[in-house]
């Protein structure tokens, strides 16, 4: 019997991303991640790349054996549950919102035919912007409409990259452009990496941003007094760490005067344990007091690099001593890094942070 391997390790990129996988060593995680990520969050390419495959395969006489037939159903079934879970998602984040209701999902043929256009015309891109010290590790990006809005709300984001590599504008790109466009002022930042930086040297740095947008953000339009913070993954860690320790001196050496305080924070996929030193300081728990700002907290449940029992163990210690709001979501089928493109599952994501990031700034009016 002539098994057509090729066409079976095509069957198991299909297929892996629909599994749930136990926990394991970050090195394993992350393979699964970058091999699983175009599947699950471009899962219409996924599906039709699959389809081309199998029409190849059925051409060309491989599929005729009873193990390439039963992989041929596999990677079909594969496909189905992921787009299923993708599309499921405006359920899920609206369940999670209660009954604060989020916009619709924006029309297929744009999910399918344009998942990397990010920015639109009518948004202006302000770039490498300095606002510490550190050169090219202190800049950030700044977005706003063509129309200059004044007294606009501020959306913040951090991105990930286990605090060893990324840098601004590579994540959460429909977000940022979303918001601009609806009004907002959205700022994308860089920050200190290991191992030259360690734990006090990001906090200081999300820190720094907030200072910045205090003094600067009416220049550009912002109204500095409404800022909400926002992260993936080690940037969720930064975010959640800022906006529970406004004020606190440790943290913003120098400048510990200035209020850096926020309206709410967004989490994306984030870690919120301690930092790779152990330091109980670092872990966002340590910080959770009543008045913290509202948190919304959405995770892939079939993320492998940072598992989801994290985020939900933060979700409920937060919930049980903050008097705000703390929204989680656990997103079906969903991976680490599931804001970078146009997907079914993002588009839902974002409606859900602009309809919590609106109410939170409303009520600091």
């Amino acid at each position: 019997m002539n098994i057509p391997w090729g066409y079976l390790v095509g069957v198991a990129i299909i297929a892996i991303p629909a599994l749930r996988l136990p926990r394991m060593p970050i090195g394993p995680a992350t393979a699964v991640f970058f091999a699983s990520i175009t599947v699950v969050e471009l899962p219409f390419l996924a599906a039709a790349a699959f389809a081309a495959s199998t029409a190849l395969a059925y051409t060309d006489g491989s599929l005729a054996s009873p193990v390439a037939i039963a992989a041929a159903v596999l990677g079909a079934a594969c496909a189905t549950l992921t787009l299923w879970r993708g599309m499921r998602t405006q359920t899920v984040m609206q369940d999670a919102m209660g009954d604060l209701r989020i916009g619709p999902r924006p029309p297929m043929w744009r999910l399918v035919l344009r998942p990397f256009a990010f920015q639109s015309r009518s948004i202006e891109k302000i770039a490498d912007i300095a606002y510490g010290p550190a050169g090219k590790q202190n800049l950030l990006d700044l977005y706003r409409h063509r129309s200059a809005p004044a007294g606009a709300p501020v959306l913040i984001h951090f991105h990930g990259g286990y605090y060893t590599t990324g840098h601004k504008s590579s994540q959460s790109r429909p977000l940022l452009h979303r918001l601009a466009g609806q009004g907002w002022i959205t700022i994308s930042a860089n920050y200190r990496l290991r191992p030259d930086a360690g734990f006090e040297d990001h906090l200081t740095d999300a820190k720094r941003v907030i200072a910045w947008v205090r003094e600067h953000g009416r220049a550009y339009g912002a109204d500095p007094d409404r800022i909400v913070l926002s992260g993936s993954s080690a940037g969720a860690h930064m975010s959640a760490l800022a906006a529970l320790t406004p004020g606190h001196p440790r943290f913003q050496p120098g400048f510990e005067d200035v209020d850096t305080s926020v309206s709410a924070v967004v989490g994306l996929g984030g870690y919120y344990g301690a930092y790779f030193d152990g330091d109980p300081e670092s872990d966002p728990l340590a910080h959770a007091r009543p008045d913290a700002p509202p948190f919304l907290i959405v995770h892939g449940g079939n993320d492998t690099v940072v598992h989801p029992a994290g985020a939900r163990r933060f979700a409920e210690g937060l919930q049980a001593v903050s008097t705000r709001p703390v929204r989680y979501a656990e997103l079906p089928g969903g991976h680490h890094g599931f804001d970078l493109f146009h997907s079914p599952r993002f588009e839902a994501v974002v409606n859900a942070v602009e309809a919590f990031a609106t109410r939170a700034v409303a009520r600091e009016r």
